[in-house]
């Protein structure tokens, strides 16, 4: 072979080489590209301004993180404008409750209505503002009333039928609003009966559980997720009546968000199936009973349980 055509080989042999090792390159970043779309764009998740939102916020991000996404957590925002920060897209989802989405944003009655009902409800009501809401959890955190463990086990008090019937035994830890709403004792003797308590004073919310701590109440209005709830010493009354509509947890979702990767909705959906009313209480009270930072609970909680 002369020297002339041994040239033109190696650079032939070079040539292909240098197309099929570029291929390689183009073929691979595509595919990194693929895997990791979740990383185009940031998924900002807030919450309200109390526990139980915080936590359930960190788990949700600390999962996201976990399966490859970006993400920034947003917590503290007030009650009274974190619809509008999803709205104006200040935040892409947040921890919201299929009543709250109903009654307080979407103005329907949903007095006598199940769960699946008041999803649907809530899920079809922020359509038009391009939101949407995944699976609900079953961790319901409905107001309820807390009753001291040991005065519940003395009478025999299990439910608020029991509670009604109890009432002259029991003393009443309320809090101002509760005695003026018509979801608060209003209500409740409507479809319980008349509440004949023992005694009836009016605290503030946040001592509530130090009254009935120091034995000088029996009974508080409370939120069945309460950490409290999870010691032991207190327990929350079974709505027998059915008379407080559910509010189950829920991921409230800009739509477009959710459309530019549909995996958000199965790790969410898969973390939410996990917690329960139970497992709530159990967050909250390392919280607000324990004393750990929310971080530091929904990080172990992702460890343990995703």
């Amino acid at each position: 072979m002369s020297k002339r055509k041994k040239i033109a080989l190696i650079e032939l042999i070079i040539l292909v080489s240098t197309i099929i090792i570029c291929n390689f390159i183009i073929n691979n970043n595509s595919n990194q590209k693929y895997k990791h779309s979740s990383n185009a764009s940031t998924v900002i998740i807030g919450s309200k301004n109390f526990t139980e939102s915080k936590i359930v916020m960190q788990i949700w991000a600390d999962a996201l993180k976990k399966e490859g996404f970006n993400v920034r957590t947003k917590p503290n925002i007030s009650s009274s404008v974190v619809y509008q920060a999803i709205r104006s897209k200040q935040v892409t989802l947040y921890p919201e409750y299929t009543g709250t989405i109903a009654l307080s944003y979407l103005n329907k009655n949903i007095v006598g209505k199940n769960e699946k009902q008041i999803a649907t409800i809530a899920r079809n009501g922020v359509q038009k503002e391009g939101l949407t809401t995944l699976s609900y959890a079953p961790g319901n955190d409905a107001q309820g009333i807390a009753i001291r463990t040991s005065i519940a086990k003395r009478y025999g008090i299990k439910n608020i039928s029991d509670l009604q019937k109890k009432a002259n035994k029991i003393r009443f830890a309320s809090q101002g609003e509760f005695d003026k709403r018509e979801d608060g004792i209003l209500g409740l003797e409507k479809v319980y009966g008349k509440f004949n308590f023992k005694n009836h004073k009016v605290y503030d919310p946040s001592l509530k559980y130090q009254i009935l701590e120091k034995g000088e109440g029996d009974i508080t209005p409370a939120s069945t997720t309460e950490g409290q709830l999870a010691t032991g010493k207190y327990f929350a009354l079974t709505d027998n009546k059915h008379f407080w509509p559910p509010y189950n947890l829920v991921p409230l979702i800009r739509k477009s968000t959710l459309d530019s990767d549909p995996r958000i909705a199965k790790i969410l959906n898969k973390v939410n199936k996990k917690l329960t009313t139970k497992e709530l209480q159990n967050l909250n009270k390392q919280v607000d009973v324990d004393g750990h930072s929310y971080q530091y609970v929904a990080s172990k909680w992702v460890e343990e349980n995703y």
